[in-house]
This record gives structure tokens, C-alpha cells and sequence, in this order.
């Protein structure tokens, strides 16, 4: 009697624990499930207004308008410690920065050593000798334009301005009447008649630091460097071979803005020159296409050679993809 009192007791014992236990699970789901459907009203609500913020800078986003019509917003952080972007056909500034701070420009000089030669309508055809005076003593830089290696004016002027090559530059300078000194001159007097204020030139490589200038005067000079066919030409040239002295095949030389040798990039470049020497570090001038207008670029002092091919590749990405913003107010 008492062993069926117990076991009916522990059966009414384990009833109840059951009833316990699923009324707790019961609860625990039933609040699963209203936190779900507030997570999940609440991420209708996120979604909901990232739609309308999306919406709405859409609104304020129209990549047809040109920089000139709207104006730049957003303006990109380039490493150039001093830069100028202008529409060439405007004059319209795009990008300003230490426009007027005087610096080195080391082989961009070597835009104007061009201007002052074919100014002086010399013989392209006539042949020049490098020698021992065009021997780089400043910083000492080397060449592969060995002395008593003998090109046309015209080829000196393809490796000065396409390969930066000093010699051919010292070539193109001595060669002119009166010299070295005159040619320095002529170089200050085809500055000042483009009003080129804050500029001196020295001499026509660029190694010496005198050859300073700033990125509102370089414009000018691109500009102006722009209008001569053959700077156009030799500055846009990927490369070139030349027969020079002490070499038993034609060597090749090529541009250095990497831009132009790198066909997959789709620049549409009509004018080029680099620089570099340490007192004005890693510099950039060209004249190119983009989104449809016409664009001088000019990126002065970079540290590195990346740094300032990454400036011009930023530049035309923020001219071309997402950053032609109306004017707001």
C-alpha cells in the first residue's frame, strides 16, 4: 500500500516538472521570436533610410556636368607638396595648392631648353658632338650618351625631353649661339614673355637647384611648351632607339612617365616631362584629355616616383568618377 502511495506521489511529481519545463520553453520561444521580428523591424528600418540617404545623394550626384559648369567638390589629398589643375581652354583652376611657392624644378626645365632651341630655328639635321663639357660634374649623373657620341639636333632633343638625358640637353645649350650664357638668357627672356614672374633658369638640364619656379608659372610654360609640334611629339614617345658611340647595336631609350609606356592605363597624354633632383624632389607637368576637356597638370616635390604617379592617377579619377558634385546653397 505504501510502495503504490509513492509511486503515485513521484508520478504527480514528474507531471509537474514537465508542465514547468515546457511552460519555460514556451516562454523562452515565444521570446525568441519577438526579439526576431524586432531585429527584424529594425533592420527594415536601417535599410529603409539607407534607401533614402542613397536616395538623396543621388540626387546631389550628376557625373555628366563638367568640372567648369559645376565646380570640383571634394578635391582629392595629393602627396605633391605644391600643384596646379587648370582646364587648359578655360583657364579655370581646378586644384590649387602652394601654387606660389617658389621651388627647384629640376628636368621640367627642360621644356623651356626646348622652347629657346627651336626658337632660334636652327638645323634640326645638323649634327652635334657631346663632349667632355657636357659631362655632368654637379650631381654627377650618369649617361649612356658617351663623349664623342655624334646625333642630329633633332635626336638630342627626342633624348632630352623623352629620356630627361642631360647630356642631350647640355648639347642642345651649348649649341646655341653665344653658348651656354646666352642660352641661360634667352631662357629667362622666353619666361618673362610668358609671364613667368616667379621664375629663374641658369642653365638647360635642370641639375642646378637655381632653376626654380612655382606650379602657377609652370602652367604658363606647359601651356606655351604645348603649342610647339615637336615637343608634343618627343614628350609622348614610349621609346625610341638610337645609334650611339661605344655601342655595337642601336640602344633604346624610353619616356620617363611611366603613363606613357603603360598603354593600358587609356591616357589620352599630349604633353610630358619629369623631374627629379633632391632639392625638388619627384616632379610631374602634363597636358592631358580628361573626361572630354583638356587639363594641364603640375605636381611639384613629391617624394617618390609612386607618389607622384599616384597624384595624377588620383587627380583623373576624381575629375572622371564621382566627384563632378553640384554646387550646393
Amino acid at each position: 500500500m505504501v510502495r503504490q502511495k509513492n509511486i503515485l506521489l513521484g508520478a504527480l511529481l514528474m507531471f509537474a516538472l514537465a508542465s514547468v519545463t515546457t511552460e519555460a520553453a514556451t516562454k523562452h520561444v515565444q521570446k525568441h521570436v519577438v526579439l526576431k521580428s524586432h531585429k527584424v523591424a529594425s533592420n527594415t528600418r536601417v535599410k529603409a533610410k539607407l534607401a533614402e540617404n542613397n536616395s538623396y545623394n543621388v540626387e546631389k550626384v550628376n557625373f555628366n556636368v563638367s568640372p567648369s559648369e559645376s565646380g570640383l567638390i571634394g578635391t582629392p589629398s595629393l602627396a605633391s607638396a605644391k600643384a596646379m589643375i587648370v582646364n587648359q581652354t578655360t583657364g579655370e583652376v581646378l586644384y590649387a595648392k602652394n601654387t606660389d611657392a617658389t621651388t627647384p624644378i629640376a628636368s621640367v626645365t627642360k621644356l623651356m631648353t626646348a622652347m629657346v632651341m627651336l626658337d632660334a630655328h636652327l638645323p634640326m639635321d645638323e649634327y652635334l658632338t657631346v663632349s667632355d663639357e657636357d659631362i655632368d660634374t654637379l650631381k654627377g649623373t650618369h649617361s649612356r650618351l658617351q663623349v664623342g657620341t655624334v646625333l642630329t639636333r633633332a635626336e638630342f632633343l627626342h633624348l632630352a625631353i623623352m629620356s630627361s638625358e642631360n647630356r642631350a640637353a647640355s648639347v642642345l645649350g651649348r649649341n646655341y649661339p653665344g653658348g651656354l650664357p646666352a642660352f641661360a638668357q634667352a631662357m629667362n627672356r622666353k619666361a618673362a614673355t610668358l609671364g613667368m614672374t616667379h621664375s629663374r633658369f641658369v642653365d638647360p638640364t635642370g641639375l642646378n637647384s637655381d632653376n626654380v619656379s612655382t606650379a602657377e608659372d609652370l602652367v604658363k610654360m606647359v601651356k606655351a611648351a604645348y603649342t610647339y609640334p615637336q615637343i608634343r611629339q618627343v614628350s609622348t614617345s614610349a621609346g625610341q632607339e638610337f645609334a650611339i658611340a661605344g655601342y655595337r647595336n642601336p640602344v633604346e631609350f624610353h619616356n620617363t612617365n611611366v603613363l606613357i609606356r603603360t598603354s593600358n592605363d587609356n591616357w589620352s597624354i599630349g604633353l610630358s616631362k619629369t623631374g627629379f633632383i633632391n632639392e625638388a624632389g619627384r616632379c610631374l607637368v602634363m597636358q592631358a584629355e580628361i573626361a572630354g576637356q583638356p587639363v594641364i597638370i603640375v605636381l611639384l616635390d613629391s617624394a617618390s616616383k609612386n607618389q607622384r604617379i599616384g597624384d595624377a592617377q588620383r587627380v583623373r579619377k576624381w575629375i572622371e568618377n564621382g566627384s563632378v558634385i553640384k554646387r550646393v546653397g
